[in-house]
């Protein structure tokens, strides 16, 4: 089991095989006499299966042309008990060998950390009973979060530690239970550490204020009840002093990584210093500033940050740095829509970029004022893009930023390519707004110049009326003088 190696029996002769090289071990069913046990191994000519070691598959190109393999190995035994214990080892070991292989392969590009240092001197910062997500085994991870003299040992009730030193954290946020149901720390590290069997460059301890879900009774509650009153006063309570201890604990944290050259600071989001001489700063999402959206599977809260942009309590949690943000795009932007996708360009072209479905049309407004705040641009548009072909686009293009191609000829600089289209297209819809403008005012041009003709029949009928009128008082004026 410890050397990974399998041996066979070959014409009387023990002949090791390591397991990498077994495809698979197979019980044929048994007849009236013997139990069967088959080996199928690797060979040259099959198709490469996902089970394959990565040295393996390289053995077998290396040999394939020059050497002989065997392909498989049946044997026979009457007693049944001895075949079916080789078979269920055999298998053990497969197990025990692809996990060490996944766990060396997600180990392989993981930087090794500091040792912690413990402090001893003096009195420890702790926090007890905290849930740090993600998980290290088991469905939910508690257990005590302490500060030391350059990191963090969180100590799980199975006795699970890790560690997260100082150095290696690059974002710490602070999110109190304000309309949440839950009070947190998150920090996001510059390097991953290995949480369970994986990587994580996220890591979170918080506290519940309240269940997440609540069984109600079927017992109607007046809004007057003094019970209900009472356990609304009591998680008031419950939320500003878990406020405030999680508050302590990060002031705490600052002074002890003070006290032993390590720049850690506690800022609230209003009140940010202008010198950046800290290495780490604890910052608080601008809840007023925030919106929601759809960053992975379901509708979520999205707030800004000092230097982020995230989402923190609901998994798998969204975090972009605003430092490492090129351009925003607004698609599918229209007058008819309720909602819009936000598309984030990194400054990594060679990243796709990230997007927050399904925003309210309402809240454009106040994200495109916080863009500008940020100093980031942006641009909109009304349709949806294939933005693996528009990144391969930008990358193959040299003169993307200017404002001139290769022959010469003007095109959008930069980024406002994402908007010609939709400007021309609101262009053409204007001629045919005026089209259709001209076409009115003919008609009316016609109608007016009815109207006037109307004016002047009526004109020349009262005139007729007038000249009969002097016509009869003239004949008047005859008969009577022939009289």
């Amino acid at each position: 089991m410890q050397g990974q190696v399998l041996f066979a029996p070959i014409n009387g002769s023990q002949v090791p095989f390591h397991i990498s090289m077994i495809k698979n071990a197979v019980q044929p069913d048994p007849d009236r006499t013997a139990t069967y046990l088959r080996l199928n191994f690797f060979t040259p000519g099959q198709t490469a299966s996902k089970d394959i070691a990565p040295a393996t598959s390289k053995l077998i190109e290396q040999h394939g042309h020059n050497s002989m393999f065997i392909k498989e190995m049946l044997y026979r035994s009457r007693e049944s008990q001895r075949l079916t214990a080789a078979h269920r080892m055999i298998q053990e070991l497969r197990k025990r060998f692809r996990q060490h292989a996944a766990k060396a392969a997600e180990e392989a590009d993981l930087i090794p950390q500091e040792k912690l240092v413990k402090m001893r001197d003096q009195r420890i910062p702790r926090m007890a009973d905290l849930t740090m997500r993600p998980f290290i085994s088991g469905k939910k991870t508690t257990g005590t979060l302490e500060a030391h003299t350059n990191g963090l040992r969180f100590t799980s009730k199975k006795h699970e530690i890790v560690d997260i030193m100082y150095g290696n954290i690059k974002h710490s946020l602070f999110q109190p239970c304000e309309n949440e149901v839950m009070v947190l720390i998150h920090f996001y590290l510059k390097n991953p550490v290995l949480v369970g069997r994986k990587k994580s460059q996220n890591v979170q301890f918080l506290t519940e204020v309240v269940d997440a879900s609540v069984a109600l009774d079927s017992a109607r509650r007046s809004m007057y009840d003094p019970d209900e009153l009472d356990e609304e006063q009591r998680e008031r309570q419950l939320r500003k002093k878990l406020n405030e201890m999680f508050k302590e604990f990060c002031k705490k944290m600052e002074r002890v990584a003070k006290h032993h050259r390590f720049h850690l600071e506690y800022h609230e989001s209003t009140k940010i210093s202008s010198q950046n001489i800290s290495q780490i700063r604890f910052d608080i999402p601008y809840r007023d500033l925030g919106f929601h959206g759809v960053p992975n599977r379901e509708m979520v809260l999205i707030q800004p940050t000092v230097r982020c942009l995230v989402n923190l309590t609901e998994t798998p949690f969204f975090l972009v740095e605003l430092d490492r943000v090129e351009h925003i795009h607004f698609e599918r932007c229209t007058f008819r829509s309720k909602n819009f996708d936000m598309i984030i360009i990194l400054q990594n072209f060679d990243v796709l970029p990230l997007s927050i479905n399904a925003v309210p049309m309402n809240e454009l407004d106040a994200i495109q004022e916080w863009l500008t705040d940020c100093s980031i641009t942006y641009t909109a548009g009304q349709a949806s893009m294939s933005w693996k072909s528009v990144m391969n686009l930008v990358k193959g293009d040299p003169r993307f930023y200017e404002e001139t191609d290769e022959h010469g000829e003007s095109k959008p600089a930069g980024w406002q390519f994402l908007q010609a289209d939709d400007n021309h297209d609101g262009n053409e819809e204007e001629d045919d707004g005026d089209e259709d403008y001209s076409a009115g005012d003919d008609d009316d041009e016609d109608e007016d110049e009815e109207d006037e003709d109307e004016e002047e029949d009526d004109e020349e009928d009262v005139n007729g009326d007038d000249d009969e009128d002097d016509d009869a008082l003239d004949w008047d004026a005859m008969e009577a003088s022939a009289q």
